[in-house]
């Protein structure tokens, strides 16, 4: 299974971004196999606006089937969920942490943005 991850850098080790749309970089981790690797997400850090939708759409377009995030504004999260994505909100510390946990089924499903649009 794919899941996408917000990260403020390129590892592991890296904290999780607290925003969706905006965020540094994206870890896709593949739960079977253990790989991973790190997505810049620099074309949506200073965009005016559209930042969640377009983050979604990369989202989708790499197949993830799960996103793990601190928040995720109201367009963003009906883009992820109308491409059939679950979004778990209110995830922090190290992105590796927050994989184990995904792993162990601490996290639950968000049933709603938590977050108002333009959240910075």
């Amino acid at each position: 299974m794919k899941i996408m991850i917000t990260s403020q850098s390129k590892e592991l080790s890296s904290k999780v971004d607290p925003r969706f749309g905006r965020a540094k970089y994206f870890i896709l981790y593949d739960t079977e196999s253990g790989q991973w690797e790190a997505i810049d997400n620099v074309q949506n850090l200073n965009a005016i606006q559209g930042a969640g939708i377009q983050a979604a759409e990369n989202v989708v377009n790499k197949g993830a089937e799960y996103v793990l995030t601190g928040h995720c504004g109201p367009k963003a999260f009906r883009t992820l969920s109308a491409n059939g994505i679950k979004i778990i909100t209110g995830v922090d510390g190290a992105v590796s942490d927050a994989v184990e946990k995904f792993k162990r089924g601490e996290f639950r499903i968000s049933e709603e943005s938590d977050v108002e649009g333009h959240w910075t």
